[in-house]
Formats: structure tokens, sequence, C-alpha cells
């Protein structure tokens, strides 16, 4: 079963482009009246990660106006969904109900496909680009008139849960062709407990999600704590605790929920980044002390027993394994 979906427009004549794009867009997405400035020449491209009812997908394109009128409300039947625009690059204006707003780089909106909406977006020195969201309503944990508070109403994407959300989708993005349908559902679920903690965050609704949903987006947003601070030493079940408001012995229950420890964690993602800055030929006169203080390992004989345990072999040997591998590799295509 195939999860990702790549399309671009430049695979068929210029005159055609708009047309295909507004075929696709019906089968990858809710069903819109679109239109463009640009449909001489319409040079867009998708990818997307189909989870059935739910996608996630990357978009770009020069500029769209986009209209969800009532007749195409009643023709989609009972399933009612969100989407949810990650802008990217570009700016735009979005409208339902009662609210008109515009939004720019680095923001995100949500729109109901229940209701009415219009958006206008556009690119301004390069295409509009957008990471988008589209899940069922009844996959979000939160009471509907609870999300009515914040659909059309623009979200800074970095701070806070919003920007927890917004690096997993990142993160979701970059490995999409390494899921697998096994995947689906944790995909799904987190997805979901992540843009409702996000949501109820600016509207101080947390309380409204369900424990386990509230539980979910914590280890998230624990482990995406984690990879932004692997550089500090002093990183630990304390000082995670600290930062979240969270007891230590929480700390440990969290991670014991997914069979491991918190430091366990901690030392594997540090061993992960060691291990890929040895294998890149660009950092190959750093030293190796060097590279293993900056992921937080502060004594460089722990570091190397921590390093063979993992990776079968010290790493000197390692470095010198990965870099030969690199030269094999840049020769073979160089001649091919």
């Amino acid at each position: 079963m195939m999860l990702v979906y790549n399309f671009s427009t430049e695979m068929v004549a210029a005159q055609d482009r708009f047309e295909l794009w507004e075929e696709f867009a019906v089968h990858s997405h809710m069903r819109n009246w679109i239109r463009s400035d640009h449909e001489d020449d319409f040079r867009a491209t998708m990818r997307v990660l189909d989870m059935g009812d739910t996608q996630i997908s990357t978009m770009t394109f020069p500029s769209l106006e986009v209209v969800r009128t009532p007749k195409l409300i009643r023709q989609q039947g009972d399933r009612e969904f969100y989407q949810v625009n990650c802008v990217l690059s570009g700016a735009g204006d979005v409208s339902q109900g009662a609210q008109n707003m515009s939004i720019r780089q680095g923001q995100l909106v949500l729109v109901d496909s229940g209701l009415p909406f219009r958006g206008r977006l556009r690119g301004e020195s390069e295409n509009y680009a957008a990471m988008i969201i589209q899940l069922p309503r009844e996959l979000l944990p939160l009471p509907w008139k609870t999300v009515q508070r914040v659909t059309a109403r623009p979200i800074c994407g970095y701070q806070g849960m919003s920007g927890v959300l917004w690096r997993w989708l990142t993160e979701v993005h970059a490995r999409a062709d390494e899921f697998t349908p096994a995947d689906i559902p944790t995909l799904r679920s987190v997805t979901a407990d992540l843009l409702a903690a996000a949501l109820g965050g600016c509207l101080d609704a947390e309380d409204t999600m369900t424990p386990e949903s509230r539980r979910r987006a914590l280890q998230v947003q624990i482990r995406d704590f984690i990879r932004r601070n692997l550089g500090d030493p002093s990183l630990s079940p304390a000082t995670i605790a600290a930062a979240h408001r969270i007891s230590v012995r929480y700390v440990h229950q969290l991670f014991a929920e997914e069979d491991t420890t918190a430091a366990a964690w901690i030392r594997g993602r540090r061993l992960e980044r060691c291990r890929r800055d040895l294998a890149n030929p660009h950092l190959q006169l750093r030293p190796i002390h060097a590279i293993a203080a900056q992921w937080g390992f502060i004594d460089a004989a722990h570091f190397s027993r921590a390093f063979r345990a993992a990776y079968g072999m010290p790493p000197r040997d390692y470095r010198q394994h990965a870099l030969r591998g690199a030269v094999r590799e840049s020769a073979s295509a160089l001649h091919g």
C-alpha cells in the first residue's frame, strides 16, 4: 500500500495544468470551487501522506482563490472535516462565519468543512507554500463548540504547542516515505492530539481534552524538548520535569509506557546525532571529542563506550568506515 503521492502540474502542457490540479485536489482534499490568476500556466506541486480519512500534505502554487459553498457542503454528505493550513511562504486572507482574517508565513489557520468559507492565498517573492492537515471532526479530541472559537483565526506556529505541532509536521513530511500502513494509527492520533493541544492552548481549553489525549500530546512535547536541548549536559529527567511542570516520577512513567527510560531515550538521540556528524565529510576535521561534547557527552571515555555498545565499533573506526564509503559513492557517481 502506497502512502505517499507526489504530484506536479508540469507533467502536462501549460494550458492543461490548472484543470489537472483541480481534478487532483478534488480527490485528495475536500471539494471547493477554485480559481487563479495563473490559470493559463498553473505551476504547482503537491505531496500527500494519505492515511485514509486523514491527510498531511505540502502544496506550492502561485496563487489560488478557494470557495466552499453551501451547495458543495450538501454534496459532500455527512462526513465533516477540519483543515489546517500552516503557511510556509506567502500570505492570504481567510473568512468563515463572522471571521475575516489575514494570514502570513509562520502562522496556521483552521477551517471547518461543515461551514462555508473563502480563502485567497498568494505567493509573494516566491510561490505560496503550506503544510496542510485534513482530518475528520470526530478525530479531534475537542468539543465542536470549542473549536469554533478558533476557526479562521491565525495562530503563531512557532510558540508553545503550536511550535511542537509545526515541528512534528515538518518531521513527518521529511520522513513520509519511511512510514508503513502499520504506522497510520499512531500518525493519526499524535497529529490530532498535538492539534488539540495547540488549539486548546490558544483558548485555555486543555481541560476539554481527554486525559489520554493530553498524555500523548505531552509525550510528543517532551521528546521535542529533548531534541532541542540535546547539547545541554544537564538535560535529565529532573530538568524535563521542571520545564513541563510535572513530577520526575511522571516523566519516568511516560517513558515506561513505551518500554524505555528517559535517560536511555536521551542517550539514543545523542548517539544518533554523533553518528550522523561522524559520517559527514564536511566535519571530518572536527575532533571526535568536540562532536561528542556538542551533543552532551562531556566524558570522552563514556562516549566511546556508549557508541561502541550502540554501533558495534569505536567512533574513530566508524568515522573512517563511513568516510571511505562516502568517497567510494562520490567516485562512483563521478564516473557513472
